[in-house]
C-alpha cells in the first residue's frame, strides 16, 4: 500500500517539479528581511564571523540586482544601506537608488532618497544622474514627495545641482504649506553654504517669512537669515532692518502663555529664543542703534527666564553671550556677569565650565563686574574636575591686580603647593608675572617667589630662573636679607634644583654678606665660611642634584675664593677634585678654574669681581634676533636685485599700502589712481619707498665681523660675549615703551648700526597680557619723508594670552640729514570677535641714535 502510493505521489508531482525546474522565477527563495539581517548580525560573536555574514549578503543582494524582478528591491536596498552603516562597501547599490527614485510609489522612492543621500556625495559624478528627478519630484502634487526631493537635495547639493535646482527652491519658500516652506528654507540654507552667489535670490523671500505665525518656519528663517548675515556684510547691513521685528517674536515668546505644542518644561519654545538671541548678536555687534533696540528685551529675558531647569540655563547662556557681543549698556554687562556667577554656584560640572570660559573671555570687557566674584572663582580651584580647575586658575590670574595681589598670590600660592603636576610650571610662569607687574614692595616680591620656587620643586621652567637672578641682583638694598634666606632654604633640602641654582648664584655673587651677620630687613644669620662650602659640596656630591645645579656650585665656589679669606685651600682642593670628572662640563671648568690659580693668580680677584646689574633692555629675545637683524637694508646678494622682505611687501595690498600712508597723513601724489599698477623694477624700493619720494639706499654691505674665539672668562660667567660686552661698559641698546594699552604692550629696543652710523635698527617685540588671544595681529609703521624705513616680516600674527608669546619684529631707519627720529605705528588685531586698531606716535628717542 505504501509503495503504491508512493508511485501515485511520484507520478503526480514529477511533472510539476519539472515545470519548477524550468521556471527560474518560481523556484527563488524570498530574501532575508532587514529585522532577520540585523539580529544575525548582533549574534556574531567575533568580527570574523560579522564579516562572513555580510559578505554572504552582499553576494546575495548583488544577485537581486541583476535580476529584472523589482519586487523586494527595495528590501534589499534598505539592507544594503544597514550594511553601508556598519562601514562596509556598498558603492554597488547607487544605481539602484536612482531606479527607485524614478519609480511611482512612494515607498520606493523613500528607500531610494534614503540611498542616495547616504551613497552619493558631490565627489561622484553619478548624484548629477539623480537631478532631473529631483526636479520632477519638486513640482509633484504630493507634500511627502516634494519634502523626500528637498531633503536630498540639500544633503547631496553640488554646485551644478544648486544653481540648476535654485529658482525651484526659490518658489517653494513662497509656498503656502508651511510643511513644504520649512523644508525648502533649509534646503536655501544648504544650497547658500554651497554657493554663497546664490544668496540675492533668497533675500527678497526671506524678510517676509519673519511674519509667519508657525514656529518651525520662524525657527529656519531665523537660521537662513544668521547664515546669510555671516556670509556677506552688505546682507547683515540690510537686515539690521528687521532688528524690530525679531525683538517682536521675542517678546511674544516670553509673554506667551502655556503653549502644549512648543513648551519645554516650562520654556516657550527654547530653541527659537536661542537662534534669535544669536542673530540679534550678529546684527547688533558693533551697532549702536540696532544695540539700544534689544537692550530692553534682554534685559526681560533675562530676568524672567526658569533657571531651575537645564533649558532656562541654555536661553541666559545665549543672553550672556549677546549681551557681551553687542554695545550694550553698562548695567547689562553687570546683569550678564551676574548670570555667570550663578552659574558658578550651580552643581553641574558643565554648567560651572561654561560659566568659567565665559568669564574668562569677557573679562577684559567688564573687570569691576568679574572681580565681584572672584572668591567663588578662587573655590573652583579646588574643585574635583580638572577641567574646572585649570579655567579657575588662568581666570584667577586674570583678575590679579595691585588692591589684591597680596591675597591672591597666597591663594595660588596654596594652588601650586597641591595642583597636578601638569599646572605647576604655568603656575609658577603667571606667580612670575604677576608679582612684577603688581608686587607692592621689593621685600614682598622677593619673599613670594622664594616661597614659589620651594613649592615648585622641579617643575619650574629655566627661563624663570634667569628672570629671578636679575630681580634678585636689581634689588641690591635686599641682597644681605635674600642670600640668607635663600641659604637657610637649602641647608637642609637640596631637592628643589630652581630654588637650589638661584641660590648658588646668590652665594656666588653676595657670598661675604652672607657671613657679615648684618640683616637690616630681618634678624641676621650666623653663618662660618665652613658651612657656605660644606653646603656647596653638598651640592656636588649629591645623587639628587641636576648636572646644571653642579655646574653652578662649582662656579660658586670659584666665586668665593674672592670673597672669603680662610678657606681658599678648601675650596681649591674642591675645584681639583673635579679635573677627572665623567661629566665633561664639570671636568672643564675644574682645569680652567685650577689654571687660574695656578697661571693667572694676579688676575683671580678681578676675574670674579660682582657681576654689573644686566641691564633691562638687553633680554634674551633681543638677543635671539640679533643675528636676523644683522644686514637689514643691505641685501646685495639677493639675485636681481631682489631684497628678502621686498617680496613679501610686493604681496601687501594697496589698501594696508594706503593705511600706512594714512599714519602720517601723506598724500599720494596728484594722478595716483586707487589701484596703482606697481612699477616694472624690483627691489628694495618697493619696500623702503613707504611714505612716497624717498631716495634708494645703495650703501655696500658691511664686512662680516670675525667671531671672537671663547675666553675663560665666558666659562667662569656662564655668559656669553654679548652679556660680557655690555657688562663691560659698551654702549647698550635704549629700550622704549611705544605703545601700552588694553593689554597690548609694544616696546622698541632701539641701537645704531656699527656699519652705518646713519642707520638706526629698532627691535619690536609685542606682548599681550590679557587673558584672551590676539589674532590676526599686525604691527606697521611709518617715518616722515626725510628718513628711510625697512620694516622686517614679523614672527607670528598671534600674541597668546597672559605674556605666554611674543611677537618681534625688526625695523631699520636710515636717518641720513641726522634729524629727530619720529615714528607713526598702528597696531590692530582681533581679539574675542572683535576687530581693534589703534594708533600712536614715538619721538622720545634719544639723540645719541642719531648725533
Amino acid at each position: 500500500m505504501i509503495c503504491m502510493l508512493w508511485h501515485r505521489h511520484n507520478r503526480i508531482t514529477k511533472p510539476t517539479g519539472t515545470k519548477i525546474l524550468k521556471d527560474k522565477s518560481l523556484t527563488m527563495t524570498t530574501p532575508k528581511r532587514l529585522r532577520d539581517l540585523i539580529r544575525e548580525i548582533r549574534s556574531a560573536r567575533t568580527a570574523a564571523d560579522e564579516r562572513a555574514v555580510v559578505q554572504k549578503e552582499c553576494a546575495s543582494i548583488r544577485d537581486s540586482f541583476r535580476d529584472q524582478d523589482n519586487t523586494y528591491k527595495c528590501r534589499n536596498l534598505a539592507k544594503l544601506l544597514y550594511i553601508h552603516m556598519l562601514g562596509y562597501p556598498a558603492h554597488f547599490g547607487q544605481l539602484e537608488c536612482l531606479k527607485l527614485i524614478a519609480s511611482a510609489k512612494f515607498t520606493d522612492k523613500r528607500i531610494g532618497y534614503l540611498g542616495a543621500m547616504l551613497l552619493l556625495d558631490e565627489r561622484q559624478d553619478v548624484h548629477l544622474l539623480v537631478t532631473n528627478s529631483l526636479k520632477n519630484d519638486l513640482n509633484h502634487q504630493t507634500q511627502y514627495i516634494q519634502s523626500l526631493a528637498l531633503c536630498t537635495l540639500g544633503t547631496i547639493c553640488s554646485v551644478e545641482m544648486s544653481r540648476d535646482l535654485a529658482g525651484e527652491i526659490e518658489k517653494m519658500i513662497k509656498s503656502s504649506n508651511a510643511y513644504i516652506k520649512k523644508k525648502a528654507i533649509l534646503c536655501a540654507f544648504c544650497i547658500i553654504r554651497k554657493v554663497p552667489d546664490l544668496m540675492e535670490m533668497f533675500i527678497p523671500a526671506t524678510r517676509s517669512l519673519l511674519n509667519e505665525k508657525n514656529h518651525g518656519v520662524l525657527l529656519t528663517a531665523v537660521c537662513l537669515i544668521t547664515e546669510m548675515c555671516e556670509k556677506s556684510p552688505d546682507t547683515l547691513h540690510h537686515f539690521r532692518k528687521v532688528v524690530p521685528m525679531l525683538v517682536r517674536i521675542l517678546r511674544n515668546l516670553i509673554m506667551a502663555g502655556y503653549s502644549p505644542e512648543h513648551d519645554v518644561f516650562g520654556v516657550s519654545n527654547p530653541f527659537l529664543q536661542v537662534k534669535i538671541l544669536r542673530l540679534l548678536r550678529i546684527l547688533g555687534k558693533n551697532d549702536t542703534d540696532a544695540s539700544e533696540t534689544m537692550n530692553d528685551i534682554l534685559a526681560q529675558v533675562a530676568t524672567n527666564t526658569d533657571t531651575s531647569k537645564n533649558v532656562g540655563h541654555a536661553i541666559l547662556y545665549e543672553i550672556v553671550l549677546t549681551i557681551m557681543g553687542i554695545k550694550s549698556e553698562a548695567g547689562l554687562r553687570v546683569l550678564a556677569v551676574n548670570i555667570l556667577g550663578r552659574f558658578l554656584l550651580n552643581n553641574d560640572k558643565n554648567i560651572r565650565y561654561v560659566a568659567l570660559n565665559t568669564l574668562l573671555r569677557v573679562v577684559q570687557a567688564d573687570y569691576n563686574a568679574v572681580q565681584r566674584h572672584r572668591t567663588t572663582i578662587i573655590d573652583c580651584l579646588k574643585d574635583a574636575d580638572i577641567s574646572i580647575r585649570r579655567r579657575a586658575m588662568e581666570l584667577s590670574f586674570a583678575l590679579v591686580n595691585t588692591g589684591n595681589i597680596r591675597g591672591m598670590m597666597k591663594e595660588l600660592l596654596d594652588f601650586l603647593e597641591n595642583c597636578d603636576p601638569e599646572f605647576k610650571a604655568d603656575v609658577c610662569s603667571n606667580i612670575v608675572q604677576s608679582t612684577e607687574k603688581y608686587s607692592p614692595t621689593k621685600r614682598w616680591h622677593i619673599d613670594t617667589v622664594m616661597k614659589m620656587l620651594r613649592v615648585a620643586g622641579s617643575y619650574v621652567r629655566d627661563d624663570i630662573v634667569s628672570i629671578l637672578i636679575q630681580l634678585i641682583a636689581e634689588t641690591s638694598e635686599l641682597h644681605n636679607y635674600t642670600v640668607q634666606q635663600l641659604f637657610l632654604l637649602i641647608k637642609d633640602d637640596i631637592h628643589q634644583p630652581s630654588l637650589v641654582q638661584v641660590a648658588l648664584w646668590c652665594i656666588g655673587e653676595y657670598g661675604e654678606k652672607l657671613i657679615s651677620g648684618v640683616c637690616e630687613e630681618d634678624e641676621p644669620v650666623q653663618v662660618s665660611e665652613d658651612e657656605v662650602i660644606d653646603v656647596l659640596e653638598k651640592v656636588l656630591t649629591h645623587n639628587y642634584s641636576t648636572e646644571v645645579s653642579k655646574e653652578y656650585a662649582m662656579t660658586s665656589l670659584m666665586k668665593l675664593t674672592s670673597r672669603f679669606r680662610t678657606s681658599v685651600g678648601r675650596v681649591k682642593a674642591v675645584i681639583d677634585a673635579y679635573g677627572g670628572s665623567t661629566h665633561v662640563e664639570l671636568q672643564q671648568r675644574s682645569v680652567e678654574y685650577s689654571n687660574i690659580f695656578t697661571k693667572y693668580e694676579n688676575m683671580r680677584s678681578a676675574l670674579l669681581e660682582p657681576m654689573p646689574l644686566i641691564e633691562g633692555s638687553r633680554s634674551k629675545n633681543v638677543l635671539a634676533n640679533s643675528e636676523s637683524s644683522t644686514d637689514l637694508l643691505n641685501e646685495g646678494n639677493i639675485p636681481n636685485g631682489e631684497s628678502t622682505t621686498s617680496v613679501k611687501a610686493k604681496n601687501i595690498n594697496n589698501t594696508e599700502s594706503q593705511n600706512i600712508l594714512d599714519l602720517l597723513d601723506v598724500v599720494p601724489p596728484a594722478g595716483t589712481s586707487a589701484n596703482p599698477v606697481p612699477p616694472p623694477s624690483g627691489g628694495a624700493n618697493d619696500l623702503l619707498d613707504l611714505l612716497g619720494d624717498v631716495a634708494t639706499i645703495s650703501n655696500p654691505a658691511p664686512p662680516v665681523k670675525p667671531t671672537p674665539a671663547p675666553n675663560l672668562l665666558d666659562d667662569l660667567m656662564g655668559g656669553d660675549t654679548t652679556h660680557n660686552n655690555q657688562m663691560n661698559g659698551n654702549d647698550g641698546p635704549y629700550k622704549l615703551t611705544a605703545f601700552d594699552k588694553n593689554g597690548l604692550k609694544v616696546e622698541l629696543t632701539c641701537e645704531r648700526d656699527n656699519g652705518q652710523l646713519n642707520v638706526t635698527i629698532i627691535n619690536v617685540k609685542s606682548t599681550n597680557s590679557t587673558a584672551t588671544t590676539m589674532s590676526d595681529y599686525i604691527f606697521q609703521a611709518a617715518v616722515p619723508k626725510s628718513f628711510q624705513l625697512q620694516l622686517q616680516s614679523p614672527s607670528g600674527s598671534t600674541l597668546p594670552p597672559m605674556n605666554d608669546g611674543e611677537v618681534t619684529q625688526v625695523i631699520k631707519v636710515n636717518n641720513p640729514q641726522k634729524q629727530a627720529i619720529r615714528l607713526r605705528i598702528k597696531v590692530s588685531y582681533k581679539q574675542n570677535g572683535n576687530n581693534v586698531t589703534d594708533i600712536g606716535e614715538v619721538s622720545s628717542f634719544p639723540s645719541t641714535l642719531w648725533q
